[in-house]
C-alpha cells in the first residue's frame, strides 16, 4: 500500500472519530431538550387537566373529551389527595404508571419526580390548590418529537456517509498534490543525483520545515559522500602516480639482472638497489595510507585525551632509535603548568603521534646538524607546540607550495621524501581543530608553530 493511501486512511479515520463524537454529541444534546421540553409540557398539561376538575368543577366525560381528541397528551392521568385517594382517573390504554406507595411518598417528599417507563415518559406532582395538596401521575409518549430525533438520526447518518466518502476523496488528492509533490519532487532531484555529480545539492525551499530538514540532512549526506569519493579517487590517483616510477625502476633493474650472468657482487649490489627502491614503496604507500585515514570525519576517529608532553617524549625516543645521528631537543616554554589540562589535548594518539613525528624528522633533515628543538607551551585556551630547525630555510615559492600535495622544495634533491608529509601534517591538525603555521627565512631557519584546543 503506497504511502499515500495510508495517510488518506489515517486522515479519514481520525477525521471519522471527530465526525462521530460531534454527530453524538448533536444527537444526545437534541434529546435532552426533548425529553425536558417534553417533561415540561407533560407538566403543564397535567397541572391544566388537574385545574379543570377541581377548580372550574368540569365534568369528568366532558374533561376526557376534550383531551381525547389531543393524541400527544394523555396516555394516562392520575389525580390522588395527599392521603392517597384516587379522585381522578384518565386512562386510554393499559395501564403504564405502577402506583405504589413508595412512589406516592417519592413525589410528597420530593416534590416533582420525573421517570421513564419503557418509551413513555411519566411524571408524578405534589399540586397545592386552595390549602389542599394533591398528587398528579401522568404519563404520555413523545411521538412528535420522537419523529423528529428520527428524522434528524436519517439526516445525520446520510451527512456522515457523504462527508466520509468526500472526505476520503478530498483527503486523497489534497495528500497527494501538497505533501507527496514535493516528496515527489525531492525523489526526482535525488534521482538526478549519479557518482560523477556528487557536487550537486537538493534544493532547499523552507529550512524550518520537515522537508526542509530533510533536504538538509540529506545534502549533509552527500557532502559526506563527496568528501570520501574524492579522498578514494586522490588515494587511487596518488598511488598510480607515485608508484609507477619506482616500480619501473624496480623492474627494469631485475630485468638488466636477467639479461646476462653476472658477478655475485653485481648481483647483491642489484639487490641492494632492488630492496631501497622497495623500502621507498612502502614509505611512499605509509605515507598514502596515513593520508587517506587523515581525511576521515572527526566522528569517525577515536578521540582521547592525551598529554603532549609524554606523547612527545614517545615520538621522540622512537625517532633518536630510528636515526641515532639525529638530536632532538624537548623543552617547556613555561614553568611547569599549574594543571595538567593545559597541555592536554583530546585527539587520536595515532594521527598526533604522525604529525609530530614528521615534523621533527622534517626538522633533522632539513637542519645542518640534524637537530630539532621542540618547545611545549600554553596560552588561553590553546596548548602550543614550537618545531624548530636551524636549516636553510624555504624560500615564498617553497612556503606557497608547502602544504600541495607531492611537492617538493627547491632543496629536495639534497633530502629523501615523496611531498606528502607536510600535507599529511595539515590534514591532522585541522581533523584536531587546531592550526598550524609555518615561520621561515632563507639562511635563518624554520619554525613550525601547532595550536590544539586543550581540555
Amino acid at each position: 500500500m503506497k504511502i499515500r493511501t495510508i495517510l488518506t486512511l489515517k486522515i479519514t479515520c481520525v477525521t471519522v472519530v471527530v465526525f462521530l463524537l460531534c454527530m453524538g454529541l448533536i444527537y444526545w444534546n437534541s434529546e435532552r431538550m426533548r425529553s425536558q421540553t417534553f417533561f415540561q409540557e407533560l407538566k403543564d398539561e397535567a397541572i391544566t387537566e388537574a385545574y379543570l376538575f377541581l377548580e372550574e368543577q368540569v365534568d369528568v366525560q366532558e374533561i376526557q373529551s376534550i383531551y381525547s381528541s389531543n393524541k400527544t397528551f394523555f396516555n394516562e392521568l392520575s389525580l390522588y389527595t395527599d392521603c392517597f385517594e384516587l379522585l381522578y382517573q384518565d386512562v386510554r390504554q393499559k395501564e403504564i404508571i405502577q402506583e405504589s406507595k413508595k412512589l406516592f411518598d417519592d413525589v410528597l417528599h420530593r416534590k416533582e419526580v420525573r421517570f421513564y417507563t419503557g418509551k413513555y415518559q411519566c411524571i408524578g406532582l405534589l399540586y397545592r390548590l386552595d390549602g389542599n395538596s394533591y398528587v398528579i401521575l401522568a404519563a404520555a409518549y413523545d411521538e412528535y418529537g420522537r419523529s423528529n430525533l428520527a428524522h434528524l438520526w436519517k439526516t445525520l447518518s446520510l451527512l456522515f456517509v457523504v462527508g466520509v466518502a468526500l472526505l476520503f476523496v478530498s483527503g486523497y488528492f489534497l495528500v497527494r498534490i501538497s505533501l507527496l509533490r514535493p516528496i515527489q519532487r525531492i525523489v526526482d532531484e535525488a534521482e538526478s543525483i549519479t557518482a560523477p555529480h556528487l557536487e550537486q545539492r537538493l534544493p532547499i525551499k523552507n529550512q524550518k520545515d520537515e522537508l526542509g530538514e530533510l533536504c538538509t540532512a540529506f545534502n549533509a549526506l552527500l557532502e559526506r559522500l563527496e568528501t570520501s569519493f574524492n579522498a578514494q579517487k586522490m588515494f587511487i590517483s596518488n598511488v598510480s602516480h607515485e608508484l609507477r616510477t619506482p616500480l619501473a625502476t624496480l623492474i627494469a633493474g631485475l630485468d638488466l639482472c636477467l639479461q646476462k650472468e653476472r658477478s655475485e657482487e653485481q648481483y647483491r649490489e642489484a639487490i641492494r638497489d632492488s630492496l631501497q627502491d622497495a623500502q621507498r614503496m612502502t614509505k611512499l604507500i605509509d605515507g598514502l595510507l596515513y593520508l587517506a585515514e587523515a581525511d576521515y570525519q572527526k566522528e569517525q576517529v577515536k578521540m582521547q585525551e592525551i598529554r603532549l608532553d609524554e606523547l612527545l617524549l614517545d615520538v621522540r625516543e622512537f625517532i633518536l632509535r630510528a636515526h641515532p645521528e639525529y638530536h632532538i631537543e624537548l623543552l617547556f616554554g613555561q614553568d611547569e603548568a599549574d594543571d595538567d589540562r593545559q597541555i592536554t589535548v583530546t585527539g587520536n594518539f595515532y594521527l598526533l603521534n604522525i604529525a609530530f613525528s614528521n615534523l621533527m624528522e622534517n626538522n633533522c633533515k632539513y637542519s645542518a646538524n640534524n637537530s630539532s628543538l621542540v618547545q611545549i607551551s600554553f596560552w588561553d585556551k590553546w596548548s602550543i607546540v614550537y618545531f624548530s630547525d636551524n636549516g636553510s630555510g624555504m624560500t615564498e615559492t617553497d612556503k606557497q607550495h608547502l602544504f600541495t600535495l607531492f611537492y617538493r622544495g627547491e632543496h629536495h634533491k639534497e633530502v629523501e621524501g615523496h611531498g606528502i608529509g607536510m600535507a599529511l601534517v595539515q590534514k591532522i591538525i585541522h581533523l584536531h581543530q587546531g592550526s598550524l603555521a609555518v615561520y621561515s627565512q632563507e639562511g635563518e631557519g624554520t619554525t613550525f608553530v601547532i595550536k590544539l584546543p586543550h581540555v
